[in-house]
């Protein structure tokens, strides 16, 4: 069954490779894994990474040479480094708009990149690639989610882990995130005196700005008890998401 919030699986064209259509929906950050290189004359670089299941991006010569110049020529050092790539519409084949894919951010650069390089036979064209920020280390936010012991350092450590962008950064944030409050809620000796400020939740959820913080809203909403303060945070959590779907 497809996951009906992201339907970009369902226009992967039967290929080896990520393919220019598969950006239609929008961009993609991928994180290198491996590099691999073949006897491909016009695709020589074959780019894995994280859940790519077995497309690896292909970068044409252009985007070589962009990879080069911000990465080096050692491709052992791209592991681990993250790039965003879009669907660049007047990317011609043939004398014909068919589009292709490009680079548009990459992290690992001390600032943005400015380049003019050879497209076609004597033309050259310009590329400006975006630092790509990947919000705090990962480290450091797992180090805060394990150091909390309340709601307000818990809070914290949500605050810290919002910026990241990076999908398995996120869902190890949230992993660690979830397993933090069951030890928290495991651990607590002290019996609740009080009923839990629902509306101090809500005001929360509707003053949220993305979705990873919402989803951690919504995991804190699981624990509490069935009743009228509940159903409204719930009923909150539900607008908000379909406010900020609508934004991205």
């Amino acid at each position: 069954m497809f996951d009906i919030t992201d339907l970009r699986s369902t226009i992967v064209p039967k290929s080896d490779q990520l393919n220019a259509e598969q950006l239609l929906g929008g961009p993609m950050t991928i994180t290198v894994t491996d590099v691999r290189t073949g006897t491909g004359e016009d695709q020589p670089v074959s780019i894995h990474y994280e859940d790519d299941n077995g497309r690896p991006f292909k970068p044409c010569k252009t985007m070589r040479k962009v990879l080069i110049l911000a990465w080096g020529h050692d491709a052992r050092r791209w592991i681990g480094q993250s790039m965003v790539l879009f669907n660049d519409a007047s990317v011609k084949f043939g004398g014909m708009d068919v589009g292709g894919i490009r680079i548009s951010h990459m992290t690992g650069i001390p600032k943005d990149i400015h380049v003019s390089l050879t497209a076609t036979k004597g033309k050259k064209a310009p590329h400006a690639i975006k630092r790509l920020d990947t919000g705090p280390d990962l480290s450091e936010v797992l180090k805060a989610i394990a150091a909390a012991s309340n709601k307000a350092t818990m809070d914290a450590a949500k605050g810290l882990a919002s910026p990241l962008v990076i999908k398995t950064d996120i869902d190890q944030a949230m992993g660690a995130y979830k397993a933090r409050v069951a030890a928290l809620r495991a651990t607590s000796a002290a019996p609740k005196t009080g009923a839990p400020d629902t509306a101090a939740m809500i005001a929360a959820i509707e003053k949220c700005a993305d979705l990873v913080t919402l989803q951690l809203h919504s995991d804190e909403a699981e624990s509490l008890p069935a009743g009228a303060g509940r159903d409204a945070v719930m009923a909150a959590l539900l607008k908000r998401d379909g406010e900020l779907a609508g934004i991205a």
